[in-house]
């Protein structure tokens, strides 16, 4: 118990704050409501290698969100296959029927960030959102993002990610770990604090990210890296619950392990690189980040490496003993702790299908370990023998 109260802490502290994070949101809606501006501009970025399952629905799903004074930008990253000439298609067809502001550029493959900042050079809206090209972006989900940017200091805002696919069984895992995930970044926002900035949903000023030096192409988590440099230049970052995107997660065990190596590596090489963060007391930053973010995302990779350890410590104790009240409590609060977040969930008869899986959530969760605990070994590997790593890249089926 005693040496996993940082991670408790952080958890305590996370339900403490959930019924403020509701009050900030009900006063920035209800302060938007009030405001007499007209809405900001927004450029869509959305790099796509590869992607011509879905890229044709990603544009659709942005169109029919109906936001004003809303720019596109396609950034073809060296496809191989029918992305372009999709993409080209679409686009002459949508000219002949109405006038959209779209714009497909073609370069040579250098990976998602180089393609980002291809797409930031044309960009001349206010605020930027990327998008990935497996994603469906929901109605109202730019205006809602748009809110979150009602002070100037308010850098980037991170949008709630979904699971679109959710009829296998390790897609299904996925959709609830998402929604745990993305659940407990509330706190991270009432702190003006969120260190990840999922590049699926992800919106900034054009003038931050322009200020900061666009994104870091050394860093295959570009996301990550660009909100930690966000906030070391003093600006805050948010968390839009009610700004939805859905995306595609992997449908196989080797493809989720590759995306789940690209994260860790990539989340390691950000921490790594922004370690003056941690314990910084410099007033531009928050204590919630120096003091509690920051340190407890390496704490719980250190917990990640023992629990092999700690599960045998766990379960061998309950079986040795017949003692198995640990047991039912965990499954206990794993079950209040799922209900709540899909009850709270501004899509809850979305996820209604996870109150099925409530009661061994918990049993889940060792599975989504397992998949994090290979990430960590391998990317330990990686930087105690300074290798780098490729993008990870996966075959698409589509989400509907």
């Amino acid at each position: 118990m005693v040496i996993l109260s940082p991670l408790l802490l952080k958890f305590l502290v996370q339900l403490f704050v959930l019924p403020i994070y509701r009050m900030k949101m009900n006063r920035i809606n209800q302060s938007f409501a009030e405001r007499q501006k007209p809405l900001p501009g927004v450029s869509i970025l959305i790099p796509a290698y590869n992607e011509q399952v879905g890229i044709v629905s990603t544009i659709k799903s942005v169109l029919a969100t109906g936001y004003p004074n809303l720019q596109i930008v396609i950034i073809d990253d060296g496809s191989t296959d029918n992305t372009n000439a999709l993409v080209t298609s679409f686009i002459e067809k949508q000219a002949s029927e109405v006038q959209q502001n779209i714009t497909l550029l073609s370069i040579e493959n250098g990976g998602k960030a180089n393609a980002l900042n291809h797409g930031l050079k044309h960009a001349n809206k206010e605020l930027v959102m990327t998008v990935d090209a497996d994603c469906l972006v929901e109605k109202n989900a730019i205006l809602h993002t748009v809110k979150q940017f009602n002070c100037p200091l308010v850098g980037a805002v991170a949008g709630n990610v979904v699971i679109g696919n959710k009829n296998k069984f390790i897609e299904l895992v996925q959709q609830l770990e998402y929604l745990c995930g993305f659940f407990f970044r509330r706190s991270d926002a009432v702190f003006n604090s969120v260190m990840i900035i999922g590049g699926a949903a992800a919106t900034y000023r054009r003038d931050v990210l322009n200020q900061v030096g666009g994104f870091d192409c050394d860093t295959v988590t570009e996301d990550i890296e660009i909100a930690l440099r966000i906030l070391g230049h003093g600006y805050k970052t948010r968390y839009a619950s009610d700004a939805i995107t859905y995306t595609e997660g992997p449908n196989d065990l080797r493809s989720w392990c590759k995306q789940r190596l690209r994260w860790k590596f990539g989340r390691f090489q950000a921490l790594l690189k922004y370690r003056h963060l941690f314990f910084s007391t410099k007033a531009t930053y928050s204590n919630y980040l120096t003091f509690l973010t920051l340190p407890a995302a390496i704490y719980a990779e250190f917990i990640l490496l023992l629990q092999p350890l700690l599960l045998l410590c766990f379960f061998g104790f309950a079986f040795a003993t017949n003692v198995y009240a640990p047991i039912a409590v965990a499954m206990t609060i794993s079950m209040c702790i799922i209900s709540m977040q899909v009850l709270l969930d501004p899509k809850p008869k979305y996820h209604s299908n996870l109150l099925l899986l409530a009661p061994i959530a918990w049993c889940l969760f060792y599975i989504v370990e397992m998949i994090e605990y290979q990430a960590l070994i391998r990317s330990l590997k990686r930087l105690v023998k300074k290798q780098s790593l490729q993008w990870q890249h996966w075959v698409r089926i589509g989400i509907k």
